[in-house]
């Protein structure tokens, strides 16, 4: 069993830390950064993975390429949201260290949105009409249905921060439980790992590569990323013959580089500048659970998160 689990929450750093951790030497992390494992209620279509583990067997298999003498890990960010996955990890691993990085409610809210966007999974490009949607929804209004919508959990599932971390410290003691500050981690990104390091009882002294991986970018069209998303993986008999006259003539590397370009230019844009009246809102929502996480952390995040003049 793994030494230790990055458990969330998404889009507050977790990719970024998983590139640095895996590469310091007495640790090992296997090349699929979420396994989801221990949280698979969460993901319906995990039985149709190739890549997924489906049985401890081959979880434990993901880490068979660490030598004895290093640390082993993995970094899921559903473990988080998830209800039995803390549970879990520890009766199956009660020495397990759990680290969980949390960001401010509405930024993570809205980096959430764009990032569900870019993986096609969110169709609705305006964050207040995804939100909207899923209030009327729970409510049982007639407009939650929107064709069928999924539910992502934007304002009333993920930011439930202290229920979250209590849940882990319910089954582990508090030594083994590190909680860390989004905003810490953007500001001094060497120095955060280096606190994981030493709370991991590694090494904490060698040179470190920092990386800002999985930056939010804006999903120009949802509708032109379908149709090149569609070609890509070749859906429909046009789409697949497109596919094998690109494949006959290009090589794999070629094909993955024109892919990436044309995201960059085409699919994806910076992101627009907040809205800031949505923002407002949103922290109205959330003002009530980063009080109470403030207290919970003994933590002033009130000031720090900018939500003392929120009413």
């Amino acid at each position: 069993m793994p030494d230790f689990f990055v458990v969330g929450n998404p889009k507050s750093g977790t990719t970024a830390l998983y590139e640095m951790l895996r590469r310091h030497p007495q640790i090992y992390m296997p090349e699929l950064k979420e396994t989801r494992f221990f949280a698979r209620e969460l993901h319906p279509n995990l039985d149709e993975s190739s890549e997924h583990p489906h049985s401890l067997d081959e979880y434990l298999s993901l880490f068979a390429g660490a030598r004895p003498e290093q640390r082993t890990g993995e970094a899921s960010p559903s473990y988080l949201r998830s209800h039995a996955a803390a549970a879990r990890i520890g009766e199956l691993q009660p020495a397990a260290r759990i680290i969980a990085i949390l960001r401010e409610p509405a930024s993570f809210v809205r980096s959430l949105h764009m990032e569900l966007l870019r993986d096609h999974v969110e169709t609705e490009k305006d964050l207040a009409t995804a939100i909207a949607l899923e209030d009327a929804g729970r409510e049982g209004d007639e407009l939650g249905a929107h064709a069928g919508r999924r539910r992502f959990g934007y304002a009333d599932e993920r930011v439930h921060y202290v229920e979250q971390l209590r849940r882990y410290h319910a089954v582990f003691p508090p030594e083994q439980v590190l909680v860390l500050i989004y905003d810490d981690f953007r500001a001094d990104n060497e120095g955060t790992v280096r606190r994981v390091l030493r709370f991991l009882e590694v090494d904490d002294t060698l040179p470190l590569e920092v990386t800002d991986a999985n930056a939010s970018v804006r999903v120009r069209s949802p509708r032109t990323y379908e149709l090149v998303r569609s070609l890509y993986l070749g859906r429909g008999p046009l789409a697949r013959a497109m596919k094998a006259v690109v494949k006959t003539f290009t090589t794999q590397q070629l094909r993955r580089e024109g892919l990436g370009a044309l995201r960059r230019r085409v699919l994806y844009g910076r992101p627009r500048p907040a809205d800031e009246q949505l923002m407002l809102e949103l922290r109205r929502r959330f003002k009530g659970e980063v009080v109470a996480l403030s207290e919970y952390l003994d933590r002033d995040l009130v000031e720090l998160w900018g939500y003392g003049g929120v009413e």
